[in-house]
C-alpha cells in the first residue's frame, strides 16, 4: 500500500518528520519533504537517496501547500499521501504566556494542517484515491493548567479531521490522525530554553520512530479500511 506512492511530509527536518520520512522511504515510497531548515532537508535527503524532492519553506505561508502539491506533480506525477506533522508547542501560565506566539501557534498547529489538508484533497478526490494523516497529540484530551491553547488547537485539528473523513468517505480518500503522547522531540527545546523542565523529563518518552510506525499502520491498510485514529501513549504515561 506505501511502496511506489508519492507521500508529502511537512516538518520533516527533523523529530517525528524525520522519522515519519525513513519509515516510509524504507516501505519504498517516493518522497516531498519541507521545512524551514533547509541544510536539514538536505542532509535528510541524501541520506535517503532515492527520488526524493525538497522545499525549504515556511509551511504557515498560505502558498506553501500548493507549491508542495505542484513539486509532487512535477517530479513525480502525483501525490498520493500527505502527512500534516509540522507543529510547536507554547505553554505557560496565565501571568507568563508570551501573547506574541500565539498567532504562529494558531498558524502552524491549525491553519497550515487544515489549508494543506484542503488543498491536497481536493486533488486526490478528483484522482478518487489518496490518504491523509494528520499527527495530533493527545494534548487535545488532557486540561492542564498552561496547555490550553496547545490542547485547544490539537482538538481543533481532531475536530477537523474528522469532518473531513466523514466528507470524503466513499470518495477513495482516507483520512486520519496519530496522536502521540510524550515523545523526545526538539518540541520542548522552547520551554527549555525558559529553564523550565520539558514534558519529556517527567516519563520515559516515546521516540519518534514509535510515532512513524502508527502512521506507517494507518496507510499500509486496505483500501476498504480506514483508521480514523491511533493514540500512541508512552508507557510510562497514566492518563
Amino acid at each position: 500500500m506505501i511502496k511506489g506512492k508519492v507521500a508529502v511530509v511537512t516538518g520533516a527536518s527533523a523529530g517525528i518528520g524525520a522519522a515519519i520520512a525513513r519509515d516510509l522511504s524504507a516501505a519504498g515510497a517516493r518522497l516531498v519533504l519541507t521545512a524551514r531548515r533547509a541544510d536539514r532537508l538536505h542532509a535528510l535527503a541524501a541520506e535517503l537517496g532515492g527520488d526524493v524532492a525538497i522545499l525549504a519553506a515556511d509551511i504557515t505561508d498560505p502558498s506553501v501547500p500548493a507549491a508542495l502539491l505542484e513539486l509532487a506533480r512535477s517530479r513525480f506525477g502525483s501525490a498520493d499521501i500527505l502527512v500534516n506533522n509540522a507543529g510547536i508547542l507554547r505553554a505557560a501560565k496565565l501571568d507568563s504566556f508570551d501573547l506574541d506566539g500565539l498567532a504562529p501557534l494558531i498558524a502552524t498547529n491549525f491553519e497550515a494542517a487544515v489549508r494543506a489538508s484542503y488543498v491536497f484533497a481536493r486533488e486526490m478526490k478528483a484522482a478518487g484515491s489518496g490518504a491523509i494523516v494528520n499527527i495530533s497529540s493527545i494534548g487535545a484530551h488532557l486540561t492542564a493548567p498552561g496547555s490550553g491553547v496547545y490542547g485547544g488547537l490539537k482538538r481543533a485539528l481532531e475536530i477537523f479531521t474528522d469532518a473531513l473523513r466523514i466528507e470524503l468517505a466513499a470518495s477513495g480518500v482516507r483520512v486520519g490522525l496519530v496522536a502521540p503522547g510524550t515523545t523526545s522531540t526538539e518540541i520542548f527545546d522552547e520551554m527549555k530554553s525558559r529553564g523550565e523542565p520539558g514534558w519529556d523529563e517527567f516519563v520515559t518518552p516515546l521516540l519518534p520512530e514509535d510515532v512513524a510506525r502508527a502512521v506507517h499502520y494507518l496507510l499500509e491498510q486496505p483500501a476498504r479500511a480506514n483508521i480514523a485514529r491511533v493514540h500512541v501513549f508512552s508507557s510510562g504515561e497514566g492518563f
